[in-house]
């Protein structure tokens, strides 16, 4: 048995079909360059150079799907198995990407365009949990105070030590999401895959540690935070 979930294949699937509402800028944000790069393509990079990686499958608005082209085409990215259109929701977007998937069974990373710098050790530990469990998220502790406020009034403040920030990928067996997504066909109540999983009490979910430099960019300010982090990495 163990034997045989080594064998699986491993598809990363690249959710850059987003608008960036938030970001307020022209384009969306996963076509925004850092230092002559776009974060589309520093996201499909971390997994093409990594050795565990099969696959990898870009889920992209129909707008802007020749833009997309074009790039994957001018780096000759060697691991694309499918440019697929999103959805109107990232539910919507992360349902093509898993239903494009053919194999009976594979390992599925689910991760945000959003999170260009997403390291090789992350995905080596995803890797390596999903050949003992099912599920397995990304998470670092939270270093604030999280409180719950119900009409601006604090109702609840949680123990920090039980709270963690969920990052991606996400990673799962694909039997497993594509139940989960199955399931949830009518429902919008929902923000993520391990959200989805969760939900429904289909499998335990792992969690591996990420790390700070795994950020979301998600406002024009992280721009500069990216800047500084390729400075810093040289």
């Amino acid at each position: 048995m163990n034997k045989k979930i080594k064998q699986l294949k491993n598809y990363a699937i690249i959710l850059a079909s987003g608008s960036g509402s938030r970001f307020g800028s022209k384009i969306p944000k996963q076509f925004i360059k850092i230092k002559g790069k776009t974060l589309l393509e520093y996201s499909i990079e971390a997994f093409e150079n990594h050795n565990d990686i099969d696959y990898i499958i870009v889920v992209i608005s129909k707008e802007y799907r020749k833009r997309a082209e074009k790039l994957i085409n001018k780096n000759c990215y060697k691991k694309i198995y499918a440019l697929i259109n999103g959805g109107e929701l990232r539910k919507d977007s992360s349902y093509n990407g898993v239903f494009s998937i053919k194999d009976k069974e594979a390992n599925v990373l689910i991760h945000d365009c959003a999170r260009p710098f997403v390291s090789d050790k992350i995905i080596s530990d995803c890797v390596n949990t999903l050949k003992n469990h099912t599920a397995v998220g990304v998470a670092i502790p939270t270093t604030d105070t999280i409180i719950k406020v119900y009409k601006n009034i604090i109702k609840d403040i949680p123990k920090r030590d039980s709270l963690m920030r969920i990052q991606t990928p996400q990673c799962f067996r694909l039997s497993l999401i594509k139940k989960a997504h199955e399931m949830s066909k009518n429902d919008a109540d929902f923000t993520d895959d391990c959200g989805l999983v969760v939900k429904y009490n289909l499998a335990d979910i792992c969690i591996v540690e990420g790390n700070d430099s795994n950020f979301k960019i998600t406002y024009p300010n992280d721009i500069i935070v990216a800047k500084e982090y390729l400075k810093l990495k040289k």
